[in-house]
């Protein structure tokens, strides 16, 4: 470990030799890139340099036990070692964190994708409040919401809808939404007071840069259509709606929410890009997946993840036992809680995969 530690801090030092020089300084891509590369490398090095100054520390202080000291200052000196090297302990645990590979997306925007499923009305509705509960959280985040195609219904809620949140981190929060969220709740057409169970799915993806992902123009087909609004009421008579079908993966993204159609394909490539990015990510870790499942689950759409039950107020993640009694606060965009304990999974997991490749 201590070798790739030092391996990142000669890295480090060697950035900050190429930032200061003119050549790199003036090519404002190159300056963008390895400005970005070192500032990933921050916390790493900054945890290094203090494991490293903390056990200097402890080595003197077992140095000074072999002076003639009193009794008193010997057991003061005993003291700070204990107190020091509980602080390895801690850095080395913060350290073996830091080297967990990033997953290269997590710096990403994000698309999100939320659709009605089973339930009908009831799922359009839920849909919706999945939709509020996530824009909420953008809210608190301080990242901004984006619509970018939508298809509401006539008494609330959304058959689909296609958004961007835009946030530094945000898809390293957001990654691990993917999957099909169940409700149980009384919809408001029940009469009877039962309780009914309903689904929403929902995609979560990195958003794309054009040279990360090889589309050819060639390769899409473009329809254009007059948009629709809930119900099937026209809102625009002009054909400013676009479809795009992405010819060899059979992927098919629409587009209406804007009144321009150049807008309204430019948004549709967007989502396009990552869409069939996601495509080529999910089939080269088909395999990996079949082997092993990762804790926090694979990100397949089908894996119902969460249960909504709003009788009870209470909000369960299949996918690592968690119970919480706030629905309430859960809706109105509180996600840490849940958010935060998918992280400490995520990272425990690939830590054990890490130590297991290194045995």
């Amino acid at each position: 470990m201590f070798d790739r530690l030092q391996s990142v801090e000669d890295r480090y030092d060697r950035l900050n030799e190429l930032l200061s020089d003119p050549e790199i300084v003036n090519d404002m891509n190159k300056f963008r890139a390895l400005s970005k590369e070192q500032s990933d490398l921050q916390y790493i090095v900054d945890a290094y340099r203090e494991h490293k100054l903390v056990k200097e520390q402890h080595a003197e202080a077992r140095a000074m036990l072999d002076d003639k000291l009193d009794a008193e200052m010997r057991e003061m000196v005993k003291e700070e070692m204990n107190d020091l090297a509980s602080q390895i302990v801690e850095l080395e645990e913060r350290l073996k964190l830091l080297l967990i590979p990033k997953d290269p997306n997590d710096d990403k925007n994000v698309i999100m994708e939320i659709r009605g499923a089973a339930g009908g009305d009831e799922a359009a509705l839920f849909a919706g409040n999945l939709f509020r509960m996530y824009s909420r959280y953008a809210e608190a985040q301080g990242w901004k919401i984006n619509i970018m195609d939508a298809s509401p219904t006539v008494i609330g809620g959304y058959k689909e809808v296609i958004f961007m949140i835009k946030g530094q981190g945000a898809y390293s929060k957001l990654k691990y939404e993917n999957g099909a969220h169940r409700v149980q709740r009384v919809p408001e057409t029940e009469s009877g007071g039962r309780t009914h169970t309903s689904t929403a799915t929902v995609a979560c993806l990195p958003e794309v840069e054009e040279v990360e992902v090889d589309i050819h123009e060639n390769d899409i087909r473009t329809d254009t259509y007059a948009s629709s609004g809930a119900g099937g009421q026209s809102v625009n008579t002009t054909m400013s709606a676009v479809r795009l079908t992405h010819i060899p993966t059979g992927t098919v993204v629409t587009c209406q929410d804007e009144k321009s159609q150049i807008k309204n394909k430019a948004s549709a490539m967007v989502v396009l890009r990552a869409r069939v990015a996601d495509k080529f990510r999910q089939e080269a870790q088909a395999e990996y997946d079949a082997v092993r499942k990762s804790a926090v689950g694979t990100g397949d759409r089908s894996e119902r993840i969460r249960t909504y039950n709003y009788p009870q107020n209470r909000v369960t993640d299949h996918r690592v036992g968690l119970t919480i009694q706030k629905l309430d606060q859960i809706m109105e965009g509180k996600l840490d809680e849940i958010v935060n304990v998918l992280i400490v999974t995520d990272q425990t997991e690939r830590l054990e995969r890490m130590n297991e490749t290194n045995v």
